[in-house]
């Protein structure tokens, strides 16, 4: 279905580098950026432009906008979020989001990796003590870094630094000239190798629903909507919370399967029972 064609990585940010070689090698298809698309337009991490939908809309709207510049019919981009991880609140988290269209056979397709492996941060520094130690933290030089005079301010902002010279002047300058500074990491896949790592296993992830197919019809993308919990106790034979089942459907037929003891195993240990160990 996609050996051969030509196919749009809708990107601004060099994410190519992780995407395209597992896509051509695994999809038989070629890879290509266009030069004059500007996904930023959709939103910006340091906040000149808000981004105004949720991550998975946002990918879509990206993948339409390189497929309109190109006039091509296959296209990927990824979407990412940065903050608390959702259950783990003291740790931070790459929330990253990959979506395929191929509107020659009307189908879309996505894959999501909820990461700690992330160096995201961010800090109001007043000395060069807190800036190296935020440097340091942060994986700086091999990881970028954006400097501000303060969180909300939008005029006055250097990014994508990787050197320490041009590190410690833009400091020194918003120090002399305001007294603070704001200080982040820059969470843009080309100057963030964490985020690429992440942006990579997803996509491996999304290659292996794209070749998941359809019993019925064959149709790409027959992935995981749904789980339900009910995974019986060794012990006492409760329903505890533990996965009982998966839940696949077909985006196109819509045929349905529901796949039982998916982790491989029948009951689940005691530890994680509501009775034995409430």
């Amino acid at each position: 279905m996609f050996q051969g064609r030509n196919l749009v990585i809708a990107t601004k940010h060099e994410k190519e580098k992780v995407i395209a070689p597992i896509l051509e090698s695994q999809l038989g298809v070629k890879c290509f950026v266009p030069s004059d698309l500007d996904t930023d337009k959709l939103g910006t991490f340091t906040g000149e432009v808000d981004r105004k939908e949720d991550s998975i809309t946002t990918a879509r709207n990206k993948c339409l906008m390189a497929m309109g510049l190109t006039n091509c019919d296959l296209a990927i981009a990824s979407e990412g979020s940065f903050g608390s991880h959702p259950t783990i609140y003291f740790a931070a988290a790459d929330d990253e989001f990959l979506i395929f269209i191929d509107k020659k056979n009307n189908i879309e397709i996505s894959a999501r990796e909820l990461s700690l492996e992330t160096n995201f941060n961010c800090s109001e520094i007043k000395t060069i003590d807190e800036l190296k130690e935020f440097a340091v933290k942060s994986n700086f030089p091999s990881h970028g870094l954006i400097l501000r005079k303060s969180k909300d301010d939008l005029k006055e902002i250097t990014k994508g630094i990787t050197d320490e010279k041009l590190l410690n002047k833009t400091f020194f300058e918003l120090i002399k000239n305001y007294g603070t500074a704001y200080i982040e990491t820059d969470m843009r896949a080309m100057f963030n190798p964490s985020r690429l790592k992440v942006i990579e296993k997803t996509t491996k992830k999304l290659v292996e629903k794209i070749k998941s197919l359809c019993p019925n019809c064959d149709t790409p993308g027959f992935g995981i909507v749904d789980r339900k919990a009910g995974l019986r106790c060794e012990q006492c034979n409760f329903p505890t919370r533990s996965t009982l089942s998966y839940i696949y459907n077909c985006q196109k037929c819509n045929y349905k399967r529901e796949v039982e003891f998916p982790n491989g195993k029948k009951t689940e240990d005691p530890m994680y029972c509501d009775i034995c160990n409430p």
